[in-house]
Parts: structure tokens; sequence; C-alpha cells
């Protein structure tokens, strides 16, 4: 029984393979196999200013100004690059083409950006294709006094909300921007928009209106101009949100089916909403965020920046792929199908800004026409980056 039982063991020990689980040994040829490079997820693609469409057409003067805003912010940055961006654009470069702005006429500009810029062609997961809306500043009817016309509050920021860093706290957690409040000496979030609307919030009002439908519109798209029962006007600029989660009002109705897809304009929103104001509030508090305004003596709608944005020539971006302050080259179209192939300036960012190709155009200001416009842009599209002829080298090493 013994002699049998070494005899057993022994074959065990000379049958190839049978320390391995019953595995068979791999064949030289499958041993030098290597697995398929993957292709990153964000990259760019070096072109030449004469494959962007209709260049040589474009006003880039109108540019002149934005740029130069741009310029004066970007000279007083410390950071090694614009932003966290994952487009790295250092700040240095970009201050050394700056000091050279300072010496050309609007004019120039065309021949000043080919000289000190090479453009970028922008692709994520191998394509370049992306979704590109567009915004506006809307008017908006008010007074500093609190009347029956005038009874819909705009509210500046709070003076209960708290913003922190996780990354504050502990240097191994996420660095993000968050806001709350402190209640029975807990952090928790703050207020929704429900909250907000319906039991008050504990901050000062701006300004006072009359109606919530246009002061919401507002909100949305961030900052307005407000006409005054004297006939004045006053810039209402963003100052802060509540941190709660952003829902299109668009969005909402379609899902309800008090829109119809192809009906869910900004203009045709606005105009339901004002139509049916007992159903309104429903649907407008399933958008959870509030936003806080200021008033600005700025010369334009102020964006992420702090600058005044340009009508036609300012882009909201992904401030996660897109550094703001850089420029791009756009290529979509507008509402009525109409090409839109420009320079523009990244210099705001939105909440349903997301993506490495995504873009939010500012239309400019005005009242329901030009909402309606800018309410129907959602378009497919490109954009190329303009990085500093010196970055050259260091997007090569990169491999992007």
């Amino acid at each position: 029984m013994m002699k049998n039982l070494w005899k057993l063991l022994l074959l065990l020990i000379l049958v190839p393979g049978c320390g391995e689980e019953g595995k068979t040994p791999m064949p030289d040829t499958e041993k030098n196999v290597q697995a398929p490079e993957k292709m990153p997820a964000l990259a760019l693609k070096k072109s030449s200013f004469g494959q962007l469409q209709a260049w040589d057409k474009d006003a880039t003067e109108e540019l002149f100004h934005a740029f130069e805003l741009n310029c004066k912010a970007i000279n007083k940055m410390k950071t090694p690059f614009l932003g966290n961006a994952e487009i790295k654009i250092s700040t240095a470069e970009y201050q050394s083409i700056c000091r050279k702005f300072a010496n050309i006429r609007p004019q120039e500009l065309k021949g000043f950006i080919e000289q000190n810029f090479t453009p970028y062609l922008v692709m994520y997961n191998g394509s370049s294709e992306g979704k590109f809306t567009s915004y506006y500043e809307a008017e908006i009817k008010a007074s500093y006094n609190k009347s029956g016309s005038y009874s819909v509050p705009v509210h500046g920021k709070p003076t209960d909300l708290i913003e922190f860093n996780p990354r504050d706290f502990d240097p191994t957690l996420p660095s993000k921007r968050l806001v709350g409040r402190v209640q029975n000496q807990k952090l928790v979030p703050y207020y929704t928009r429900e909250e907000i609307v319906n039991r008050g919030v504990n901050a000062p009002v701006i300004l006072w209106g009359d109606s919530y439908v246009d002061i919401y519109i507002m909100q949305i798209q961030g900052s307005a101009l407000a006409v005054l029962d004297d006939g004045s006007k006053v810039r209402i600029s963003f100052a802060d949100t509540n941190g709660r989660p952003f829902k299109g009002i668009g969005s909402i109705l379609l899902s309800k089916g008090v829109l119809k897809p192809g009906q869910a304009s900004m203009g045709k929103i606005k105009k339901w909403l004002k139509q049916n104001p007992k159903n309104a509030d429903r649907y407008l508090n399933e958008n959870q965020r509030y936003v806080f305004h200021r008033l600005s003596g700025a010369e334009g709608p102020i964006g992420a920046m702090g600058l005044p944005l340009t009508a036609g020539r300012s882009l909201a971006v992904d401030k996660h792929f897109i550094p703001l302050g850089s420029l791009l080259w756009l290529e979509t179209t507008g509402p009525n199908g109409e090409k839109i192939e420009k320079l523009v300036a990244a210099q705001d960012i939105g909440g349903a800004i997301k993506g490495a190709v995504r873009g939010d155009y500012f239309w400019g200001s005005g009242g329901d026409e030009v909402l309606e416009l800018a309410g129907k842009m959602n378009a497919k599209g490109r954009y190329f980056i303009l990085l500093p002829k010196t970055a050259e080298r260091e997007v090569a090493n990169n491999g992007q």
C-alpha cells in the first residue's frame, strides 16, 4: 500500500503542470504578445491656421479687448500654469506673449496670433466632436424698494453660507470647493431652492424683482441687466450658489410631458411658466440649485475669471480640461443653422458645461428676442486650443 502511494506521488511530480493547478505552459509566441496601447482620453492634434475654417475671414480684432482683459488677469497670476486644467499652459510663457501684445493695435491681432500661437485640435476618446449651446445676459425689471409690483427678492450671498475644501482637513482627500452651513455644531449641506423660496434665507436682498420666472432665468444665465423703476439700469452679477445639483428646467418639463421634444427652447419655456404659475413653482423647485447675486458696475456680465464677457467672443468651458484665459478657435452652428467660425476666449464656466469638447457660447445681452436665440442653440462642433509656440515641444513630449 505504502509502495503504491510513493509511486503516485512520483507520478504527480513528473507530470508537467501539476504544480500549476493543471495550467499548461504559455507558448513562446503568446508570451511575447503585448496588450494594445490604450488611447489617452484627452489628446491634442497639432494643426495650422490654414486648417481652420474661415480663419482668414474672421474679424479677429473683435476679440482685442477680451484678450486685453485676459492679459491683465494673467499678468497677476503667480501659479505655474493657467488654472488646474488637464491641458497645461505655462503662465510665464503666456505672460511673455502678453508683454508683446501690449505694443500692437487691434488690426494687427490676427498676425500677432499667427506669430505666437499654434492651434491644436482638442480630442477626447478619439473624437473631436462635442456639444455647443449658448447663453445670454437677461433683462429683469426691479426696484431697490419692495412694493406690490416688486415683491420677489434677489438675494445676495447668505451670511451663514460656509465654503470649505476637504483637502484642507486631510491631504489624501480630493481638492474640491464645497459649500454648506452649520447646524447643531455640525456642517450640513446648504438649503435647497424649495427651502430658500418657502422659508426664506439669511441673506441680504439687493433688489426686488417683479417676476420669479425672470429671476429664475437670470439665475440660470448667471447675471442680468436690471431696468429699475426709475428708468436707470444696474448690472447684477453672480456671487455664489447653494452648492446643490443643477437640473435644467427644459429636461424637467420634458420628463413631465408638459413640453414635447423640439418645444423646449428657453423662450417657449418662459412663456409656459408665466402662463401656468400654479404648476411652475413645483417644477422649478425640482432644480435644487439656487444662485445668489451681487450688484456690479462692470461694463458687461462677469464671467468665472472675474472679467466682463464679450458678446460673441466669450465661451464658457469645463475648466477641468480647458484653462480659463486661453484662446480657442470655435467651429459650430448657431440656432438658425448659421456657421459660427471664430476666435473666442475661454472666460467662463457653467454647471451644465462638462466635458473636454463642450462649450457655452455667450450671445450677448437683451430681452426675449435674444433669449429665444440663445435658448435654441444646441449644435455639434469642435474647437482648437491655441498654445504658445514655445509649448510645442512639451506637448510633443507628452504624447498629445
